[in-house]
């Protein structure tokens, strides 16, 4: 007798743009969460009766922890269904988030913020889900709209935390996000479907999980480069930032605090440039786009020292880092979702905990320069990093071709 052949999984259909816009929305508004206390940061502090370096706990401990949460809970994604995970997890903050509101010391308060980000796994997961179920030649467009959300939600948070909290008190910012994750938590299961996917095949145990991280990001080449650009992009978004700061309210420049925060208004542009600049790689090809995105922020960064001493004149390289910044990660993201489904969700772990570790080494190196040599310094160690990254997209470029011919 013939064996039956095993029927072939099910297709999977595409989303929506409702569905899109949704999960969108549903990534700016989870993001959003670890954001809200960095312009109320003294309100919060004044509110428990704790010091400035009692309170810096809350947002260190909050990104430790979501780093954690990616390395242990991300890979999840390659053996569960990515819309359970989902669910989980945004219920998960929606309780953190909770906890904070009603936390009746700053203990509670620092724990349930801590929990918070090790939840926080959200927005690394919709990209995934989402580049299964949309066409191959929009994946970049949904891509870079789902990172332009990650951006909203920053901005958003940012801006109108300080907003409310001026108006009422820096509970509000709080009540206020818990009702926001409520409305997130009660219609996400309608923007993401059921998935019907093949059967996967886990490795034995999650010890075996977490180790496959490591293994797959030893086999592909492609995802490692791509993370290495995009963590020194983030460690140039987090030293150029920080810099600015010391630079504009030292005593050379003299610039207030708030002048600075209106400067950050500038990364709205990216919520509207991001979407436009992945339709343009879906057609280009990734590879190509990041070089044109690593060349302009180049020369955004190469104007930073002459124009850095006018709060008006660095608005030009802004704009120019902030126009493209945020692309070096579109590409570098289209590059891992073009690999088998399966391995997507572990890979994109490695790729998000190598920007973080990036982040961070900017955050030390961009203070302690300036602290060294100043401004020129700074704008030394960013046009060295922004060169590492011109170099690495065009290596990576050239390797792809030579793959692709041979």
């Amino acid at each position: 007798m013939t064996p039956t052949a095993p029927a072939p999984a099910p297709a999977l259909a595409y989303l929506t743009r409702t569905q899109e816009r949704a999960l969108a929305l549903t990534i700016a508004v989870v993001t959003a969460n670890a954001y809200y206390i960095h312009p109320i940061i003294g309100d919060v502090a004044r509110g428990f009766g704790v010091g400035e370096a009692q309170i810096g706990l809350v947002p260190a401990l909050n990104q430790l922890a979501l780093a954690l949460g990616i390395l242990l809970l991300l890979p999840l994604g390659d053996f569960a269904s990515n819309r359970k995970l989902c669910l989980i997890f945004v219920a998960a903050q929606t309780a953190c988030l909770g906890g904070m509101v009603i936390a009746p010391n700053f203990a509670l308060f620092t724990a349930a913020s801590t929990l918070l980000g090790f939840v926080t796994i959200a927005p690394y997961l919709i990209p995934a889900f989402a580049s299964k179920r949309v066409a191959p030649e929009r994946l970049g467009q949904v891509t870079a709209q789902l990172t332009a959300a990650v951006i909203f939600g920053i901005l958003v948070a940012r801006v109108g935390a300080g907003v409310v909290a001026a108006r009422t008190d820096w509970h509000t910012v709080y009540v206020g996000a818990f009702v926001l994750m409520l409305a997130v938590t009660a219609f996400l299961p309608f923007a993401m479907k059921s998935e019907a996917t093949s059967p996967k095949h886990p490795p034995a145990g999650y010890g075996a999980l977490i180790a496959s991280v490591f293994t797959l990001a030893a086999k592909h080449p492609d995802m490692r480069l791509s993370a290495a650009m995009q963590g020194l992009n983030f460690a140039i978004f987090t030293a150029s930032w920080l810099a600015l700061s010391l630079h504009l309210t030292g005593p050379e420049m003299g610039y207030g605090t708030d002048d600075v925060g209106l400067l950050a208004a500038i990364t709205a542009i990216s919520v509207v440039t991001t979407p436009r600049i992945g339709r343009w790689a879906d057609r280009v090809g990734p590879r190509r786009a990041r070089i044109a995105a690593a060349c302009v922020q180049f020369a955004g960064i190469a104007l930073y020292y002459p124009l850095g001493f006018s709060i008006w004149a660095v608005l030009v390289p802004l704009f120019l880092t902030n126009l493209v910044g945020p692309s070096i990660d579109v590409t570098g993201r289209m590059t891992l979702f073009a690999l088998a489904p399966d391995i997507r969700t572990r890979l994109t772990t490695s790729y998000i905990v190598i920007m973080f570790i990036g982040g961070a080494i900017g955050s030390a190196a961009g203070t302690a320069v300036f602290e060294w040599g100043g401004w020129g310094a700074t704008c030394g160690l960013l046009l060295a990093m922004s060169s590492a990254v011109v170099a690495l997209a065009f290596h990576a470029e050239r390797r792809w071709r030579r793959a692709q011919e041979g």
